[in-house]
């Protein structure tokens, strides 16, 4: 499959990069195309900008020059993993302004019925993508996270589930409580997610 890997996270020397080249490596050993995306070396904007939001509904005018370059890597793909830290319960910025600007109406939904008032229902429209995955890193233990609601993993299980309308749920590989691991628990996460994605 071509593969999209989405990476978020500026520092090059962070153990969530290792866990970036980790996924592009074992998928390309596994034979895919891999098509690696890393949002802080390609300088991606994530703020939506006044003129944007007031096209966003206005298909295919909403693909701006900025936009569809991204778009058209979504598009080609068959795949796709995200790769990010989980930062105060939550997405990077750079990674909620990548879903925001790029998961655009006619590229991840269409609206289909409706008239002047009701825009219609919303139908998936990402039927290219087959599979999904999900490598994170938590500075906050399991339990405290799970107190919390674990907001990215719901997103995963239930937000990205319906808008890529895969078969299956994405798959969600997280390591909690990561500023406490020990070298072989680092390690044997980067072993785990070299395993998963030899099998994606």
């Amino acid at each position: 499959m071509r593969v999209l890997v989405v990476h978020a996270h500026p520092v090059e020397t962070s153990f969530n990069r290792a866990l970036f080249s980790a996924a592009c490596e074992a998928l390309t050993a596994k034979g895919h195309t891999v098509d690696a995306m890393n949002l802080y070396d390609e300088d991606f904007q994530a703020v939506m900008s006044r003129e944007e939001r007031l096209n966003y509904h206005d298909i295919p005018g909403n693909l701006t020059p900025e936009v569809k370059p991204y778009v058209d890597r979504v598009r080609a793909a068959e795949a796709a993993v995200f790769v990010h830290p989980v930062w105060n319960y939550g997405y990077p910025a750079i990674l909620k302004g990548f879903f925001d600007r790029i998961f655009l109406p006619g590229v991840s939904f269409i609206l289909v019925g409706g008239n002047g008032t009701d825009k219609g229902k919303l139908v998936t429209n990402m039927k290219n993508i087959r599979k999904v995955a999900y490598i994170t890193t938590y500075g906050g233990d399991r339990f405290r996270t799970w107190i919390m609601g674990d907001p990215p993993r719901r997103l995963a299980m239930r937000w990205a589930w319906v808008t890529f309308g895969t078969l299956l749920p994405p798959k969600y590989l997280a390591l909690y409580d990561m500023n406490n691991q020990t070298e072989a628990g680092l390690k044997g996460f980067i072993d785990k997610v070299k395993r998963e994605m030899g099998k994606f």
